[in-house]
């Protein structure tokens, strides 16, 4: 195995860097690196620099059994911190989040604005401590410029953490939200995997299939049908 020199390539964990061994090569992080920098030097990008793979250092790759996918982060100041639909406490919730709590809330049947602890603040920590991998398409993006780093690369490396899932022995829940996540169902084809797409949460799709999903409640049917312990949303 090779370990690059990148800046980027340092913040992963020494376990997702051996499970993206001989997936992602040197080219595809320097590319990344690259561009990004240059991103940053015409402007403010997000999430800050240092937590682009925030997810990864949250959930370990052989904790895995949940992966929600949207597409790219939080394009607003203070908004996005490296873990997909999540903010830091005392940030707003963006229509996207606030859209994911609504269906959280019919889905389980309670009040999605009056959840408790960490969930008020719509910091989703909580959720890669219990296995839930929290990530995008992109894992960048300008201020105020959502999808501005789809033609970065990021694919390539958040293709290859899919391929490694879905080639894993371990089943594992693929929700897929939005256009670009749905992409990734035609890889997904192993019987001990299930996939639940809809559209993206935010507020030009939701009406179109996300209400009404109930990607929680199915989550969590399908783990304890495998003897998996169900999540705590």
């Amino acid at each position: 195995m090779y370990f690059v020199d990148s800046s980027l390539f340092d913040q992963l964990p020494i376990a997702w860097k051996y499970a993206l061994e001989n997936r992602v090569d040197a080219n595809t992080w320097e590319g990344l690196n690259a561009s990004l920098l240059h991103a940053r030097s015409q402007g403010v990008c997000y999430p800050p620099q240092g937590l682009e793979l925030a997810a990864f250092r949250a959930c370990d790759p052989s904790a895995v059994k949940v992966v929600i996918l949207g597409q790219d982060p939080y394009h607003g100041k203070g908004q996005a911190h490296g873990l997909a639909f999540s903010v830091m406490q005392g940030v707003a919730w963006p229509p996207s989040l606030r859209n994911v709590l609504k269906e959280l809330g019919d889905d389980k049947g309670h009040d999605s604005l009056s959840l408790q602890g960490l969930r008020e603040e719509g910091v989703l920590e909580h959720l890669p401590q219990q296995g839930v991998l929290l990530l995008n398409d992109v894992l960048t993006v300008s201020e105020g410029l959502p999808g501005s780093h789809s033609h970065f690369g990021w694919q390539q490396i958040t293709g290859s953490v899919m391929k490694y899932l879905v080639d894993s022995d371990r089943p594992c829940v693929f929700i897929l939200w939005g256009k670009h996540a749905r992409e990734h169902k035609k890889h997904i084809t192993h019987a001990h995997h299930l996939v639940l797409e809809a559209p993206h949460p935010s507020p030009l799709s939701a009406y179109r299939g996300f209400f009404g999903s109930k990607p929680f409640s199915k989550t969590n049917a399908w783990l304890e049908a495998f003897g998996l312990e169900p999540i705590r949303w």
